[in-house]
């Protein structure tokens, strides 16, 4: 998935397929920061971030964090996140 694939579920009316998409949309955004924050630790990101290394992780906590409350979430109001 794509955040592309994400518009329609966003503009729905149904308040359960927008919070879907509120949570893939987040996912994507997690890991692809996560992928960034591995390859700066590894060395082998083709770019320098402007952004210290320790920012950026403390920015995939908080991400991380969110993604735990919005599944949590889920379960409670019985949202299928697959």
């Amino acid at each position: 998935m794509i955040l592309a694939d994400t518009i329609e579920m966003m503009n729905s009316e149904d308040f359960k397929e927008r919070f879907r998409a509120e949570y893939f949309q987040l996912k994507i955004r997690y890991q692809k920061l996560h992928d960034m924050v591995v390859k700066y630790e590894a060395g082998t990101l083709p770019f320098t971030p402007n952004c210290p290394l320790e920012l950026l992780k403390h920015q995939k906590s908080l991400m991380g964090q969110y993604l735990y409350d919005l599944e949590v979430r889920a379960q409670i109001e019985k949202i299928c996140l697959s």
